[in-house]
């Protein structure tokens, strides 16, 4: 059996009247992330994640930020990518960590649709997927409640059958 082990992150501003829109999930509250596509930045720490597993780039080299093809575009597109190299390159999931970071809203009362989303959005068991939330205890631009950070580990298995 081949392993393969892939880490994504990613990082945006919050402002008021922007969306938020965690894992696929678009989480009620008077602020969002800003960014070029929807800003879901779970989905795209997963991409990247899945792209450093395999060791065939990150997802700007796939769908660079300056490229308005991509202007709000929701990020289940670069996930579906991602997760279609991945069969391409015969793995699977074996199980993915997500934490994240954000001063000023509460991920866990989300933690188990988001975690539901995650699992649909990759066709793996809920026990497959972990979502942590914490803060910085008010340090740095994260703490000051600037911005949110998503940092996911995964584990990747061949589709190797020795049976």
């Amino acid at each position: 059996m081949k392993l393969r082990i892939g880490t994504g992150v990613d990082v945006h501003d919050l402002q008021t009247g922007e969306d938020l829109v965690l894992g696929g999930v678009k989480i009620p509250s008077d602020i969002g992330i800003a960014g070029h596509s929807d800003g879901d930045l779970i989905l795209h720490a997963l991409v990247d994640s899945i792209l450093g597993a395999l060791a065939i780039g990150d997802i700007g080299q796939f769908f660079p930020s300056d490229d308005d093809k991509w202007k709000n575009a929701n990020s289940k597109i670069f996930l579906d990518f991602a997760l279609g190299k991945m069969k391409s390159y015969g793995f699977s999931i074996n199980n993915i960590d997500i934490t994240v970071v954000v001063q000023n809203i509460r991920i866990n009362p989300h933690a188990a649709i988001i975690r539901k989303s995650i699992s649909k959005l990759c066709n793996i068991d809920l026990s497959q997927v972990s979502l942590k939330a914490t803060t910085t205890d008010k340090l740095g631009f994260l703490g000051r409640g600037e911005g949110i950070a998503s940092f996911i580990t995964i584990l990747l298995s061949d589709n190797y059958d020795s049976n």
